[in-house]
């Protein structure tokens, strides 16, 4: 096992990667850590019914490198949100966050997801049920609000009725949820942002831990919002490119940039025993497409992977292959 996740951290928050459904499963996980010591990770987004109910160990597998590392849990009854948190601890969690901004349609049916931000206290009901049940912190992430909800008095009543019962961290997605008219694809990029209003809950609550979310994809970004809040979150361009995770570990914590041909060299023995598993190559190829993004190669390394990583046969291989594609000066045409 790695020693990156006996690292301590200061502020726990200070960086993370946002939970991403179909993304950040236990390979891309451990992808990132490799990238970035530091960084809090996030898992996709489990209901607590699949949870009690379902495949745990698929469900909650992890490796020990992934630490520090949040279980993101979604649900609105506060007995199964309890049972859930108690069986995710029981697995080594360091954290319990609940979703209450996610704008699918599978979510709202089900009452959780962003419609809970109409729903403060059933939120700080829920909440309560899970913290009681956990001796690891319960966490909220949250929108701005929801809908009609465009007033700042809104988000400072439901933060402040959730962190009555004891809530002391929330991840904040600095927009709005449209439940209605809007796509969850649209959700992520149409409602603008509103950073300021972050701001200003952490201005309004300093006693709160406060983590912003949203739009955030450079270290300079991040930097400023550190001025302002304990911590930020990143989402998509972690996944893209996700070698600014490790750019980011060097701002924060004076950590020296791994090659990406090291951090390369790193997975492979955790590929290794994947694919000796019984396990494909593109469970975890997939999550590394955009090592290389804004270099030379970056094309040939992406088209190498996704053209190959998916045949039964693939092995590591395929990995040098594309690293040597990535590498390969392009031959020029003579006129």
């Amino acid at each position: 096992m790695s020693p990156l996740a006996d690292i301590p951290a200061a502020n726990p928050w200070r960086l993370s990667v946002a939970p991403m459904m179909d993304w950040t499963d236990r390979h891309c996980r451990y992808f990132h850590r490799l990238l970035s010591p530091h960084a809090r990770l996030y898992t996709e987004m489990v209901t607590s019914p699949a949870l009690i109910h379902g495949d745990r160990e698929r469900l909650l597998g992890f490796d020990r490198a992934e630490h520090p590392l949040a279980l993101q849990l979604g649900g609105s009854d506060p007995r199964e949100l309890a049972e859930a948190a108690r069986i995710a601890a029981q697995y080594g969690y360091d954290e319990i966050n609940l979703n209450v901004g996610c704008p699918s349609d599978r979510v709202q049916s089900g009452r959780f997801g962003a419609c809970l931000m109409r729903e403060p206290a059933l939120v700080a009901e829920c909440f309560a049920a899970m913290q009681e049940a956990v001796a690891v912190p319960v966490t909220i992430k949250c929108r701005l609000g929801v809908d009609a909800q465009d007033e700042y008095t809104d988000l400072q009543h439901f933060i402040g009725a959730v962190s009555a019962q004891g809530c002391t961290v929330f991840v904040v997605h600095a927009r709005k949820a449209w439940l209605q008219g809007l796509s969850p694809k649209e959700n992520r990029d149409v409602p603008p942002l509103n950073y300021e209003r972050v701001y200003q809950l952490k201005r309004d609550f300093p006693q709160l831990t406060v983590i912003i979310n949203g739009g955030i994809d450079k270290v300079l970004e991040v930097q400023n919002h550190l001025r302002h809040v304990d911590g930020a979150m990143l989402g998509r361009v972690a996944y893209h490119e996700p070698y600014r995770l490790a750019e980011l570990e060097q701002a924060l914590h004076a950590t020296p940039l791994p090659a990406r041909e090291e951090v390369i060299e790193r997975m492979r023995p955790y590929i290794e025993a994947h694919l000796a598993a019984g396990g494909k190559l593109q469970h975890i190829s997939r999550h590394m497409l955009g090592l290389y993004q804004g270099l030379p190669g970056a094309r040939r390394w992406r088209r190498h992977l996704s053209e190959n990583a998916h045949r039964t046969d693939a092995g590591i291989a395929v990995i040098d292959e594309a690293l040597d594609a990535c590498h390969r000066q392009p031959s020029r045409r003579i006129a």
